[in-house]
């Protein structure tokens, strides 16, 4: 990968981040905020290498935290666990399709809120859970699904615009003339 799309990315982090602490129209309607990093490392693991994978995990997760009521660097466990996951795979994964795009933001986003919970219960705190958070995370789950690939759709639309694609030489020219036979 090239740096324009490694920037999207984290530029993309730092905005799902800023968007869910700042815009609270959508939670106040549902009752629950949906966070986006999920969906955006199913992108990432997809799309980058280990090393942005790892870094949008990183600091997604670390900024995440900081804005909510976690421990610092409870969430990054969970990205990083979906991100491995899902490069582990990333051959077998039909990455440009619509269906395993909401699928795989589906289990992604279902995913990070359990394991983040699983870790604080590791850690010894006490989060609030009851049947409020089965809503919450029923919602957090299918937004994440629908997120997904509209960040494809954006992400992919970006890079496509801001980077260069890569052209594949060939030594054959079209006007060269190819003389068979005995001379």
């Amino acid at each position: 990968m090239t740096t324009v799309p490694n920037i999207l990315v984290l530029l993309a982090t730092l905005l799902a981040v800023f968007a869910g602490g700042a815009f609270n129209g959508l939670r106040q309607l549902l009752g629950a905020q949906v966070d986006l990093l999920p969906a955006l490392m199913v992108y990432t693991a997809l799309s980058s290498g280990p090393a942005m994978m790892i870094t949008v995990a990183v600091t997604g997760g670390l900024l995440f935290d900081t804005l909510s009521a976690n421990p610092l660097g409870t969430s990054v466990l969970p990205l990083l666990l979906i991100g491995f996951g899902l490069q582990r795979r990333r051959d077998l994964i039909l990455r440009e399709e619509k269906y395993a795009q909401l699928v795989l933001g589906l289990i992604a986003s279902a995913l990070a809120p359990a394991l983040s919970v699983l870790v604080l219960l590791t850690l010894g705190q006490s989060p609030l859970l009851g049947w409020g958070s089965l809503w919450q995370w029923t919602v957090m789950s299918l937004g994440g699904a629908v997120a997904t690939p509209v960040l494809f759709v954006l992400l992919g639309g970006l890079n496509h615009a801001l980077g260069y694609q890569r052209t594949i030489e060939s030594s054959f020219r079209p006007d060269r003339e190819i003389r068979r036979g005995r001379k």
